[in-house]
């Protein structure tokens, strides 16, 4: 790491960002950027001092900051003393815990890729005593959801097999692992993008959007400046709901001046299903003119990958707050305060750029994949774990990695199992499967959130989960070796083993940070059981 040279001032206290970067980045013992440094300073967390126009933060109160939010001790009394925290991965950032395709498309419940590199690379540290799985094996991941395990293995040299019931997830897995001709879809974005304007030369969301932006820009610089109006709010100076409130109302007029300027149609006629509700008409009008350009697009693949940015391009024209993107209360199609950027927004009103931006981003991170690919067999399989043919299936796909995995057979398993009663998977992607009329298995889904987390489900589950082992490994290697990740509060895991006639050898605590929900800072932790043949 860069050596720190500081030349401060008279106090020694101020440092430059760049020098408080270096000085955080050697107390932390990971990489914290002047970017990092800028956003504490932006929203409040850290006092600005000034020389010559220079921006400087106090070494005190920035040591005092990250001190404050060391989780480890915290955490480690409402959690237990057994918690792993080399099993945080906290020295990541979040570009490296979303690298490449991992973040191709929003999926809730996915590990981070560096709990399954821990797990399957077959370099030890002095963390890892172990090796279970080498180049060339084979992993089996029975809940697939968006390929996180399938994609790691790629890139260490190991084949993969991937099985979920969802058909979107399956999607998403394969445009993620697929090896596409990049030159050809961008070609065919270009022209979609071509066909959008003209389809939107005639509607006025576009300019009424532009003078919208406008004056929210005026209008919050006068009244909620940054960092200013964040650190009033810290230092209590202002009372956050009452000032907000009152400014919310004072720019609605503004807002609704505009509307009837314009003639913004907001609402849509129908109000019945997930499209109906969740998006404002004119966002709901160019979304189904993109999903019907697209379907008619008769190359299987480029479909596929433009199914799956127009998917993540309508995930963000929600009409919700910006505080309500994972939970979606209720639609929003007015301007709103946001405590979460401590300003005036407003909702989404054209899909142009996130569309234009996830266009752009979804190919640079299937460049920069295939550079760490590796060339492996990874099949994904849309199925129920429970009673699936894995072979049979694999057959019909894959004939040459069918033979390999009959000779074989499949050297373990590395898997997230549906956290009981805490997720809907058909469910938070409704609008993907409504826009492009992929078929839904709601019923098929194992611990869904709808299902409930009571006794009768607890026992259901239990059962579901034993009978996708027992299924599985039919194909495994006689000293196999599986890795189940399980929030297991309701301590269901050891009567799951029982029942699939395997036993649980070792257990692995983490403390699971850097999630994006509100409750974030609440601690958490998930159990990585490690099961073999009794």
């Amino acid at each position: 790491m860069e050596q720190l040279t500081i030349f401060k001032n008279e106090n020694k206290k101020l440092y430059t960002l760049k020098e408080a970067s270096l000085w955080a980045s050697q107390y932390l013992n990971r990489k914290i950027t002047v970017s990092n440094i800028s956003y504490l300073i932006q929203y409040g967390r850290l006092r600005k001092y000034a020389n010559n126009g220079c921006p400087l933060v106090n070494i005190d109160e920035l040591r005092d900051y990250y001190d404050s939010f060391s989780k480890e001790n915290q955490w480690a009394e409402k959690l237990g003393h057994d918690i792993n925290w080399h099993l945080s991965f906290v020295q990541f950032k979040e570009s490296e815990r979303t690298k490449h395709v991992h973040r191709l498309h929003p999926y809730k419940g996915k590990f981070i890729p560096q709990l399954v590199e821990y797990f399957l690379d077959q370099h030890t540290d002095e963390f890892k005593k172990e090796v279970y799985f080498q180049r060339g094996d084979i992993v089996l991941d029975p809940f697939c959801g968006s390929a996180t395990t399938l994609v790691q293995a790629s890139e260490l040299g190991i084949h993969g097999i991937g099985i979920d019931i969802s058909s979107f997830n399956i999607l998403i897995s394969e445009v993620k692992l697929g090896k596409h001709n990049l030159i050809k879809v961008t070609d065919t974005i270009n022209k979609l993008n071509l066909r959008l304007k003209e389809f939107q030369g005639s509607k006025q969301n576009i300019v009424f959007e532009e003078h919208l932006h406008q004056e929210l820009a005026r209008f919050n610089a006068l009244h909620f400046p940054s960092p200013e109006y964040k650190r009033k709010i810290a230092q209590r100076i202002i009372n956050e709901n009452e000032y907000a409130k009152g400014k919310e109302k004072e720019f609605y007029l503004i807002y609704n001046d505009l509307v009837q300027k314009y003639q913004i149609k907001l609402r849509q006629d129908q109000q019945d299903t997930f499209l109906d509700r969740w998006f404002l008409d004119p966002v709901r009008k160019e979304i189904d003119f993109l999903a019907q350009e697209i379907n008619s697009i008769s190359d299987t693949d480029i479909k596929k990958i433009l199914i799956v940015i127009l998917s993540k391009t309508v995930r963000s024209c929600r009409a919700t707050t910006h505080a309500d993107l994972a939970t979606l209360k209720e639609p929003v199609i007015s301007t709103y305060y946001c405590k979460k950027h401590g300003k005036i927004c407003k909702p989404v009103f054209s899909i142009s750029k996130w569309w234009d931006f996830y266009a752009k981003d979804t190919i640079n991170r299937l460049k920069e994949f295939d550079k760490l690919r590796t060339k492996t067999f990874q099949v994904c399989l849309t199925g129920d774990s429970r009673t699936i043919d894995i072979y049979e299936e694999i057959r019909k796909r894959e004939p040459e990695f069918a033979e390999m995995v009959k000779n074989n057979k499949i050297r373990g398993i590395f898997s997230s199992p549906p956290y009981l009663g805490l997720i809907d998977y058909h469910e938070q992607h409704a609008y993907a499967y409504e826009l492009f009329n992929f078929q839904r298995k709601d019923e098929l889904e194992i611990g869904s959130l709808s299902k409930g987390q009571g006794e009768a489900q607890r026992k259901i589950y239990i059962e579901d989960i034993a009978k996708v082992l027992i299924n599985c490994k039919r194909y495994l290697q006689k000293n196999y070796d599986i890795f189940l990740v399980a929030n297991d509060k309701f301590n269901l895991y050891p009567k799951i083993a029982e029942l699939a006639e395997m036993m649980i050898v070792n257990t692995y605590k983490r403390p699971v940070l850097n999630r994006v929900e509100k409750d974030r800072d609440t601690p958490y932790s998930e159990t990585i059981f490690h099961l073999k043949e009794k």
